[in-house]
């Protein structure tokens, strides 16, 4: 008989839970800089530009008019489900109403809602890698069992159609498909996505779309989702999508889910007994953002792109990596074995994660390894910050690994 001192005090579901990587390393880097040390922090994904000013203008409008200071529905203020729903048609050709839309305290929410509404315990999750950290943590904390198939730069870090037969089975009920790829910045093209479409279709796998990066595609690359391009998916998809990097707009916490009528319906149900409606004010900004042009976004966009040239040449130049060039997002995935069992700093690192934090110890430079993302053997750099960081990191690298010796 068990005592009550022998039973868990954490249920399993948590216990078990891995905290944020990415979330990790950035607040590692900002608690360096807070007791004085100078380090630059290549670790998360957040836009260093401001948010825009019309966008925070509205949220400073919205916050003097009394009714945002009560309670809202919970799918979210049906403008903002409405100007969703357009936002989505202009910019990805789906057609959706807006009872069709959730609005969720971020991507993260969104994502959560979805798996919550989709997922039976024991269904098994498809999670294309390398992968961002949450998609497995949350699958598995709705009962499913992740299924990695990972993919390397030999491939362009994208998997196939063959990969994703392979390890189907009658219990596969979603696919993860991201495109653009955090951590990876791969592309799919429209081809590749509709053929994935196709296969899931004809198994009636559900697919869980992340288009959060949509606008962050450089020279030839084109984003695509899969339910405007691919009508062989069936009605088995949901879109999780959000303001955060298209406007700059990370700690507004606004994003949200477009699926079938029912699934969505199950997820408001679902909200509505956990986190209700999202902030008021946010979401007014939020209305503001997807209402408006896409300028800011197209002037962070060039900066993105002459930041990816700038890193991905200066991680190349370093002997012992080699980093693909990325077609969205604003991430670099180098690969760091050639690093992997040399003496650097007075060390032998045999993984990207010891390897990770030689940086940071030494050179004071925070990158994210490849076993965060399922993919030791590598890291993954943000080039949202300013050039004059962006260079000064890399340098810092080249000197600290220009040490390596066999």
């Amino acid at each position: 008989m068990t005592t009550p001192s022998e039973t868990p005090r954490i249920a399993r579901r948590l216990a078990t839970l891995a905290p944020s990587a990415t979330l990790a390393v950035d607040a590692r880097a900002k608690a360096l800089k807070a007791a004085g040390h100078d380090v630059i922090g290549f670790g998360a994904g957040e836009p260093d530009f401001p948010t825009p000013e019309r966008i925070v203008e509205a949220a400073v409008q919205a916050a003097r008019d009394p009714k945002n200071h009560r309670y809202t529905p919970t799918a979210g203020l049906p403008e903002l489900r409405q100007a969703i729903a357009e936002k989505t048609l202009r910019d990805s050709g789906l057609t959706v109403t807006a009872d069709q839309v959730l609005v969720t305290n971020g991507g993260k929410h969104a994502i959560t809602n979805a798996f919550t509404a989709l997922i039976d315990e024991g269904d098994e999750v498809i999670v294309p890698g390398p992968y961002w950290t949450t998609y497995p943590e949350a699958a598995s904390l709705c009962g499913a069992v992740p299924v990695e198939v990972i993919a390397d730069d030999s491939t362009g870090f994208k998997v196939t159609v063959d990969q994703l037969e392979a390890v189907r089975t009658d219990r596969t009920k979603v696919l993860v498909f991201v495109s653009p790829s955090n951590p990876t910045g791969a592309v799919y093209t429209k081809d590749e996505i509709i053929a994935i479409g196709r296969w899931a279709g004809e198994h009636g796998i559900w697919v869980l779309c992340d288009e959060i990066y949509e606008h962050l595609v450089y020279g030839d690359a084109a984003h695509f989702s899969m339910p405007a391009v691919c009508p062989e998916v069936g009605n088995r998809w949901v879109v999780v999508n959000g303001v955060a990097k298209t406007y700059a707009m990370t700690g507004w916490r606004v994003g949200w889910v477009i699926g079938p009528k029912d699934v969505i319906d199950a997820c408001i149900n679902y909200q509505s007994q956990t986190t209700s409606n999202v902030n008021n004010i946010a979401q007014r900004a939020a209305l503001e953002a997807v209402s408006g042009d896409l300028v800011a976004v197209a002037e962070m966009r060039t900066a993105f792109d002459r930041r990816r040239k700038l890193i991905v040449d200066g991680l190349n130049a370093i002997d012992g990596i080699t980093c693909a060039m990325p077609d969205g997002a604003f991430y670099a995935f180098p690969n760091v074995t050639g690093l992997l069992g040399k003496e650097i700093a007075g060390t032998r690192p045999m993984t990207s994660a010891e390897l990770a934090e030689i940086a940071i110890d030494v050179a004071k430079v925070a990158v994210v390894p490849g076993e965060a993302f399922g993919a030791p053997g590598y890291f993954r750099l943000s080039y949202a910050l300013g050039d004059a960081d962006l260079l000064e990191g890399v340098s810092r690298l080249a000197s600290l690994f220009s040490t390596a010796t066999a």
